[in-house]
């Protein structure tokens, strides 16, 4: 029998409907045999999030303002499903044990990490299942980053002692210190990777409220058609165009043991959801995997004559977005030509600065500045090897009136950028979707 790690989602632990559905997906297969847990998310619209309370209770307490009642909200939380799943007084020295580091000055990791924690020793026991604290396995450096061979060592060592374990995600401790680190918002995804690295999983389920990906966002396309298989690297390009995907460092950890993660939906436990792999499938009959973008983006168009036998021209261009601290997104180029793409975010207060600065120093034949541009990315690897693509593409959006002012291929081959003005982002990309949900490889 192989090893199944899951992770479960603030959504798929928030009340005892969810608690009780996510014991029957554990317990309906015995090779579940580790588990990680979120803190209880939002249990309907307007609701707040255990985590965003401890945060509250945090801030008041630092500011010498009374805390206690909001406390008590989180602790009646816990009783209350405590006591309707027959689980009386689970919790109750955590609490005390909560409530006087908080009197004596808790960091704000520690208070962060106390919805995990206690969701943690709350389902181990529903369960009955042994409680991991993950404190002292998953380590962090001084500077708070995460320490990937130690962490394991460390989390492979104490997971040998159980059959099965409980583990609360999002957080670990200072490997000096020992004090509680958290990771950044969605940390979870992170300590489940870990997880199942470090027991050498077949398999790591992400259990959460989507069965899994879909090809394209469904506020912008009806119904768009499930992701059944995506590999790392595709999962990569359409996280970083803005599709909502897993933590980024999630991924890592289970990409380098070559483990796949199983995108799957608590409420219907039953769909099959996404795998991601380190490959793409070779079955696979999709050409384009998923379709993602982003708006409001600024295009610098640079013309220069003879630029590219002028040495150093792109090396001045980026030290002048470095000098005010600019990100680029994409750097688009033809012989004479240079395009710099950046977000209206991080330039719009100094984008008449960057201009002269580029005038003055490079001294370009001109400049022309494309402001509120969107950019989508048409992501597959089935595209590498499929001919006329770029060709169906550009035809999809000439036929849907829509201008492309900007286009990018990566040396991969398989993902095509394109720049469209803001207003028809949401018609490109349903153009698009329309011209490849229904393609398949010959």
């Amino acid at each position: 029998m192989g090893i199944k790690v899951c992770k479960f989602g603030g959504s798929s632990v928030a009340d005892v409907i969810q608690l009780k559905k996510t014991k029957e997906i554990v317990l309906a297969d015995a090779s579940r045999r580790f588990v990680v847990v979120s803190a209880p998310g939002k249990r309907f619209d307007g609701d707040t999030k255990i985590t965003d309370l401890l945060y509250l209770c945090k801030t008041h307490a630092e500011h010498g303002l009374p805390w206690d009642q909001l406390f008590d909200v989180v602790v009646d939380r816990f009783v209350a499903v405590s006591h309707k799943l027959g689980l009386d007084d689970t919790l109750d020295e955590h609490f005390d044990k909560i409530r006087k580091n908080l009197e004596t000055g808790c960091s704000s990791d520690y208070i962060a990490s106390r919805g995990e924690y206690l969701n943690g020793v709350l389902i181990a026991a529903l369960l009955g299942f042994d409680f991991v604290d993950p404190q002292e396995y998953i380590l962090f450096g001084k500077r708070g980053e995460l320490l990937i061979e130690e962490t394991d060592k460390a989390l492979s060592q104490e997971l040998e002692k159980h059959e099965n374990a409980v583990i609360p995600g999002f957080y670990g401790s200072d490997i000096k210190t020992g004090q509680v680190v958290t990771f950044s918002r969605g940390g979870s995804d992170v300590t489940g990777a870990l997880v199942a690295r470090a027991v050498g999983a077949d398999v790591y389920e992400n259990w959460t409220d989507v069965s899994g990906f879909l090809m394209a966002d469904p506020r912008i396309v009806e119904n768009p058609k499930p992701i059944r298989s995506i590999s790392y690297k595709e999962l990569r390009e359409l996280s970083y165009m803005g599709a909502s995907v897993l933590h980024d460092e999630a991924i890592y950890p289970a990409r380098v043991a070559d483990i796949p993660i199983n995108i799957r939906n608590t409420n219907r436990p039953d769909d099959e959801g996404t795998y991601i792999t380190a490959h793409h499938d070779p079955n696979s009959e999709e050409i384009v995997t998923g379709i993602a973008g982003s708006k409001d983006f600024t295009v610098i168009a640079i013309y220069k004559s003879l630029m590219s036998t002028g040495k150093g021209f792109v090396r001045k261009v980026l030290s002048i977005l470095e000098d005010y601290d600019i990100n680029f997104e994409h750097l688009p180029s033809g012989i004479d030509t240079l395009s710099v793409v950046v977000s209206n975010e991080y330039i719009s207060e100094n984008l008449d600065k960057v201009i002269c600065a580029i005038k003055q120093q490079l001294s370009p034949d001109s400049i022309d500045v494309y402001k509120d541009i969107a950019l989508i990315a048409t992501v597959g690897q089935g595209m590498t090897r499929e001919r006329g693509v770029s060709a169906k593409l550009f035809t999809a959006l000439a036929e849907a009136d829509v201008n492309v002012r900007m286009i990018d291929q990566g040396s991969s081959e398989m993902n095509i950028i394109v720049g469209v003005e803001n207003a028809d982002f949401e018609r490109a990309i349903r153009a698009i979707y329309q011209a490849f949900s229904n393609a398949s490889k010959e």
